[in-house]
């Protein structure tokens, strides 16, 4: 057994690795840039490229042109930098571009506190891209998760021809723990779906009875298109309203109509449990503690730790609200994600806390908010 001393951003850098990533670009940025750092000196060994932009936009625009031409590629930033970041990640949603963006989540708003966590990008994960098309989102709880959730999203974004987001925090980045990396049991790796050669070339007609196109390079032996503008089958630029509903139709439900294939979550609870107990991202190490100290007190309760966080996994957590009669959310923000767990627990009373001062959340916060 051997065992390393890794940081989370080091084991997102191995996770990339190992799912066949062989393109990153990025531009420094704390608490992101030790991706960057890893990246640079793994990827020259096995051929890949590493490099940085002038600035952020330049950056994801280098990692689209080498998804584009066939590479599996990944770029990695936090707030200030996800949000320069928004025109590209709505090309690569339109124009169905593989891509991994590693958010290392800091306090906000704008530069913020550039060495403090917080979840204060989950919806702007979600709602930042023009048109408010779907996007999948996962997010870590620890080192573990940082290497196999990366290799899920190299996955993801591969099958669905999308971007996928790793939702991080500085505390889950840059906190190091012991890890056998090999003695995880990694998801079989994803190849791109090359374009037939009996398909019609065009280069977002869907495989017969799927949502998705094949996979048709640029650059490459077959002439291919590719355009930001709203384009038809052929990847030409249409006006016809026929034609546009469909496509944006189609690329809302083959991520809404799949969630069910990638949806991440632990739960620790039992049949009589009357109370559950919602959090995600690094909350859910104080959560499995306060729910410790809060069952030797008395109390019925139960943990439900989401890493996938959108597509919303509607029937996960529905599922586990069946006979509860009371829901606490625990948030390192002032309630983002909340507003999806209200939605779906219909009468079932929701309790929220939050907070964003730079402080993580503990165990003794939770049990308080929950005895309360």
């Amino acid at each position: 057994m051997k065992r390393s001393f890794l940081e989370g951003n080091e084991a997102i850098a191995r996770g990339a690795m190992a799912a066949g990533c062989r393109f990153f670009s990025g531009y420094p940025i704390t608490p992101a840039t030790s991706i960057y750092q890893q990246m640079l000196q793994l990827l020259p060994a096995t051929g890949g490229v590493c490099m940085q932009g002038e600035d952020e936009i330049a950056s994801i625009g280098f990692c689209l042109g080498a998804s584009m031409a066939g590479m599996k590629a990944m770029t990695a930033t936090s707030g200030p930098g996800i949000s320069l970041y928004s025109e590209h990640i709505s090309f690569a949603i339109g124009g169905e571009i593989p891509l991994v963006i590693v958010d290392v989540q800091r306090l906000g708003p704008s530069t913020g506190s550039a060495t403090k966590g917080a979840d204060g990008d989950i919806q702007f994960l979600r709602w930042g891209n023009s048109g408010g098309m779907p996007v999948i989102v996962l997010a870590p709880v620890d080192v573990k998760d940082c290497y196999l959730l990366t290799m899920q999203a190299f996955n993801l974004a591969e099958r669905y021809r999308c971007p996928v987001f790793v939702a991080s925090n500085k505390e889950i980045g840059m906190t190091r723990e012991s890890i056998d990396l090999h003695a995880l049991a990694g998801p079989e790796l994803e190849v791109r779906t090359p374009c037939p050669t009996n398909h019609s070339g065009r280069p977002f007609a869907p495989l017969p009875g799927t949502n998705i196109p094949p996979f048709l390079p640029i650059g490459g032996e077959r002439l291919s298109r590719q355009t930001s503008s709203t384009h038809g089958e052929d990847g030409y630029i249409t006006t016809d309203p026929a034609v546009i509903e469909a496509g944006i139709l189609r690329m809302q439900e083959k991520l809404q109509g799949a969630v069910g294939d990638f949806t991440f979550y632990e739960y620790d609870g039992n049949a009589d449990d009357s109370a559950l107990l919602v959090v995600y991202g690094v909350t859910a190490r104080a959560a499995k503690t306060a729910v410790r100290e809060l069952r030797a007190l008395g109390s019925k309760i139960a943990l439900l730790i989401l890493k996938t966080l959108y597509p919303v996994p509607e029937d996960c957590i529905r599922q586990h609200l069946r006979g509860k009669t009371k829901v606490i959310v625990v948030e390192m923000n002032l309630g983002q994600y909340v507003r999806e767990i209200e939605r779906l627990a219909g009468d079932i009373p929701v309790s929220f806390y939050g907070r964003m001062n730079g402080e993580l959340i503990s165990p003794k916060n939770i049990v308080e908010k929950v005895r309360s």
